[in-house]
């Protein structure tokens, strides 16, 4: 089904920010449907402002449009005034670009960036008009797929997905594509026609890094832990091992990104200046399964900025990573960039340094004018945790950088912690309080010598999620009523008028830990609760943790279970059949080490630290130029995300 423009006028007139849903913003690719090959959506869970804020979407549409004898078009997850203006006309969720219901599509791929998206993820192939299951589906109705984080434990979505991506979507999405076409009976403009499709699922699973969840079996025990996973057919592999772009020089990047309508979550252009992350926070899912470092040259990332400035019309350009303080040429780059743009108004934003004052002078340097705020994040309140979590930043390297941002006139200063940690103690918290005093007083003084407004500390508090694929996978969250024992002292502790203290719900981190962590079965959860009415769980204002336990109650589950529980290292893990490239031998030791206090270096400026992922995916560490373990313009601390 395809709407008219009646029919989305109609729509739309009555509901907030029809900017969501008009499509045919610049640089927005329209192809002919019917040139091609095969068709897909790429289906964000969330809002338009969200999902054009994410760089991947942007990659994978540019990549399909423009390199490909494929079609790429994009969905959003409807706001709910949206949803009930489909549901009350009786219309499919449809494309921005054609307008067609997602039942068009021959495959619907979703991202999984946050396990509080899922019930948007049901939500919206029901309005799409794509049955629930993946069992239900036959050879008239899409493929499903899926990838991001999320994908590297999949088993809660395993219901309802086709077939899961792991890794770098541009190493494999045109290949899944390819096979989709080689088994597509002819395209038509309604519905699309497989030959066979459980012959699809079979040759999907032959491709490197794609895995079929319903060609596997999970055996539990009876008390609810799983036995084995195992391959139901010969041929399928016993484990999936993800895919990864070795060259990012060599890969796809594109010059001409869409430019949404709204102000999105990040409005400015994106220019990727490396990928992965090997300081080895032992928390931290991203820098274990985006791992190793691979940086782009100089003189890519120069070309790079030149076209996206001429082809987007931005004011500003961010240049992102998981820590980009890190990049051996980081210094020459923002230089460089500087002095080809600040006169065109066009600013340079640096959204991931290190905690040291030679970051904080980078910063200074870049947000010259616009000096709105700084963001550090040290993680714990004390070194002995900060060694445990293997985050190695001093309390003198925070103190220092705090004094330079307040001298140099920033108005606010961030702190990001983390409560319920392995082995946290109260003294840890009280370091919290320590750290944002100290910071404070900082403020205080250096407002006094300048006669101007006091600055302002403030303190953002998440709490700890175990997450698959890390060193403290194995290790249990505390529970709700203990996290929010430790977030009511903090807060009776922060009672500032230089301080201001944020904090996270724990329900929701709760539920996020449980899904996180969570198996095969978390599939009847998840739909009871969207039939319950969840969705934008993520959202403050529609979460509702009630109607998550009353589905947990129903399916005889207990979120605890998952969620709070610490798991033996020979325990079968829901996730063990998905290589990350990371070894579970080396994740076994980080954890023992954390145990101890003792910190593993990052091996770009030490010695190999046999994580694994080098030999298991035949990749290495790319660097621009041999650094000696110096970045420009100062020696690198143990700080790797944070400072904003």
């Amino acid at each position: 089904m395809q709407l008219s423009e009646k029919q989305v006028a109609s729509l739309i007139a009555q509901v907030a920010r029809p900017g969501r849903y008009t499509g045919s913003e610049w640089n927005a690719a329209v192809k002919p449907w019917e040139e091609a090959r095969a068709r897909m959506a790429f289906a964000f869970p969330d809002v338009y402002e969200v999902g054009m804020s994410h760089l991947g979407l942007q990659i994978l549409y540019g990549l399909v449009n423009e390199k490909s004898p494929f079609l790429m078009e994009r969905v959003f997850a409807p706001w709910p005034d949206m949803e009930g203006r489909l549901r009350e006309k009786g219309l499919p969720l449809f494309s921005l670009e054609s307008r067609r219901a997602l039942a068009a599509f021959e495959v619907v791929g979703f991202t999984l960036q946050y396990e509080m998206s899922y019930t948007n993820v049901l939500n919206m192939l029901d309005l799409g008009g794509i049955p629930l299951c993946s069992r239900e589906r036959g050879n008239r109705d899409p493929l499903v797929i899926a990838g991001g984080p999320g994908a590297f434990n999949p088993e809660p979505l395993a219901d309802f997905v086709d077939a899961f991506v792991l890794g770098e979507g541009e190493e494999v999405l045109l290949e899944v594509l390819e096979t989709v076409a080689e088994h597509t009976a002819g395209l038509t403009g309604a519905r699309p026609c497989f030959k066979d499709r459980r012959r699809l699922l079979q040759e999907l699973a032959r491709i490197p890094g794609v895995y079929v969840p319903a060609l596997y079996e999970v055996d539990y025990y009876p008390d609810g832990r799983v036995k084995e996973v195992r391959p139901r057919f010969p041929g399928v592999p016993r484990r999936v091992v993800r895919r990864v772009v070795k060259d990012l020089n060599a890969a796809y990047f594109p010059l001409r990104p869409v430019v949404p309508f709204l102000e999105a979550v990040h409005d400015r252009i994106m220019l990727e200046v490396f990928r992965g992350c090997q300081r080895g926070c032992r928390f931290c899912q991203a820098g274990m399964i985006y791992r190793p470092v691979r940086e782009r040259s100089l003189e890519v990332l120069l070309r790079q900025a030149e076209n996206l400035v001429r082809s987007t019309g931005y004011d500003e350009m961010s240049l992102t990573s998981l820590s980009t303080g890190d990049y051996s040429r980081i210094g020459e780059l923002v230089r460089e960039l500087l002095n080809a743009y600040r006169e065109q108004g066009i600013a340079v934003s640096l959204p991931s340094l290190r905690i040291d004052t030679f970051s904080v002078g980078l910063a200074e340097e870049v947000q010259k004018g616009r000096k709105t705020g700084l963001t550090f994040a040290p993680e714990a309140g004390t070194q002995r945790l900060r060694d445990v979590i293997n985050k190695g930043v001093r309390k003198e390297d925070l103190l220092a950088a705090a004094k330079a941002a307040f001298a140099a006139g920033w108005p606010s200063v961030k702190l990001y912690f983390m409560i319920g940690l392995p082995t946290e103690r109260e003294e840890d918290l009280d370091g919290i309080v320590d750290l944002a005093r100290a910071a404070a007083a900082l403020g205080s003084e250096a407002g006094g010598k300048k006669g101007g407004r006091r600055p302002e500390v403030t303190v953002s508090v998440s709490n700890f999620v175990p997450k698959p694929h890390t060193p403290f996978q194995w290790e249990g969250q505390n529970p709700v009523a203990e996290l929010k024992r430790k977030q009511e002292y903090l807060r009776s502790k922060l009672r500032d008028r230089r301080i201001k203290y944020d904090w996270h719900d724990a329900e929701l981190s709760f539920l996020e830990a449980a899904i996180a962590r969570g198996d095969r079965r978390l599939g009847a959860v998840l739909k009871a609760a969207w039939q319950k009415g969840c969705r934008f769980d993520g959202w403050s204002e529609f979460f509702r943790p009630q109607r998550w336990k009353e589905a947990f109650a129903e399916q005889k589950l207990e979120a605890e279970f998952y969620a709070c529980r610490f798991i033996p290292y020979e325990e079968v893990l829901p996730w063990d059949h998905l290589d990350s490239g990371v070894s579970r031998e080396f994740l076994v030791e980080e954890h023992r080490k954390a145990m101890q206090g003792l910190l593993t270096e990052d091996c770009r400026f030490a010695f190999c630290t046999g994580c694994g992922v080098c030999p298991a995916l035949d990749v290495e560490p790319v660097l621009c130029r041999g650094t000696g373990g110096k970045s420009e313009g100062g020696e690198l601390s143990r700080e790797g995300e944070g400072l904003k």
